[in-house]
């Protein structure tokens, strides 16, 4: 596989650019006429780190980099653009690999109305996928920041939690022979592969953000590292306090059979097990349900999870009343 010869393929394979790229991947830039407010974002996955090819498919790997890009997009309320994409490919990675693992983002790009623009590519030490997407508004305003959250707001989370994180534990721990398929705990194995595909293939809201910034989402931010540590970030940035009730998270189909078979608890799943991809707003009151409404026709679920108050950090309680902790993945712990 020559380095020449590769790229010449995957140009072939990118096509025509979308409205917005003048010219795309082939010369030594892109060039792009964005008109109105850009957001931009980079995400990387590494083998060994993020991943495992042993868990999953190269054309879900190319999906899971782009996914978790344009996350970040759908927490603005943005419009996806383009995308420009770095592989590091190890020397067990052949031609036929790279392009699976490239049809494997197309797909979704097409999906999603993505423009793969350009990008570059080099040999590495294990497979590497860093990914810079670029989302479009009318006026820097429409986008939702992380700071505009306010006390009275309620808060609310689309989607469901936990799924993820119940499907790691279904690869790495062999969870799924430790459940009951045949109707005492999961009722299908079509509840175990929809849990390992919220792990591998995950969807990212980018028409459920753009709904919640239309009917005034305050502020907002996606759960990639778990609902506890995204939730410290949007208190932060907003510099208020935000109360969680733990009975009224929304927890996918399947996460208490898993979280039984493993030993674990299916809250602290839900709250700390990160990768869902789902996007925590605040909004006032008077808007709620709107929201509801509009998540919905955008093809998911919107929950009242809790509210923003006077004060700082994050407060989780259960049914009891007693705290959860709240905690979230770190790339570097």
């Amino acid at each position: 596989m020559g380095e020449f010869e590769l790229l010449e393929r995957i140009r072939e394979r990118l096509g025509a650019g979308g409205s917005r790229v003048a010219v795309g991947s082939g010369d030594d830039a892109s060039v792009t006429v964005p008109g109105g407010a850009t957001a931009t974002s980079v995400d990387a996955l590494v083998e060994g780190v993020h991943f495992r090819r042993d868990h999953a498919s190269l054309a879900q790997i190319g999906h899971k980099a782009l996914a978790t890009a344009l996350s970040d997009l759908a927490a603005m309320g943005a419009e996806p653009g383009e995308a420009y994409v770095f592989l590091g490919v190890p020397a067990s990675l052949d031609e036929a690999g790279v392009l699976e693992l490239l049809d494997g983002m197309l797909e979704l790009a097409e999906q999603t109305g993505t423009t793969l623009a350009g990008g570059d590519i080099s040999r590495a030490p294990a497979l590497t996928l860093a990914t810079t997407v670029v989302g479009h508004a009318a006026a820097p305003r429409d986008f939702v920041t992380r700071a505009g959250a306010r006390e009275g707001d309620v808060l609310a989370v689309t989607g469901e939690l936990g799924g993820a994180a119940a499907g790691l534990l279904l690869l790495e721990k062999g969870a799924d022979r430790a459940v009951d398929h045949t109707g005492a705990g999961l009722t299908a194995q079509s509840v175990v592969h929809e849990l390992v595909e919220r792990q591998l293939a995950p969807t990212p809201r980018i028409a459920a953000g753009q709904a919640l910034a239309r009917v005034g989402a305050t502020a907002m931010i996606d759960i990639s590292d778990g609902l506890g540590g995204d939730a410290r970030h949007l208190a932060a940035a907003s510099e208020v306090g935000l109360r969680i009730d733990a009975s009224a998270l929304p927890l996918n189909a399947g996460l208490r059979e898993v979280a039984a078979a493993v030993g674990g608890d299916p809250l602290e799943l839900a709250v700390s097990g990160g990768e869902d991809y789902e996007l925590l707003a605040t909004l006032p009151p008077d808007r709620f349900e709107r929201a509801v409404e509009a998540v919905v026709e955008a093809g998911t679920t919107l929950a009242r999870v809790g509210d923003v108050a006077r004060g700082e950090g994050v407060e989780i309680r259960l049914p009891g009343g007693e705290p959860l902790k709240a905690t979230g993945f770190d790339q570097l712990g």
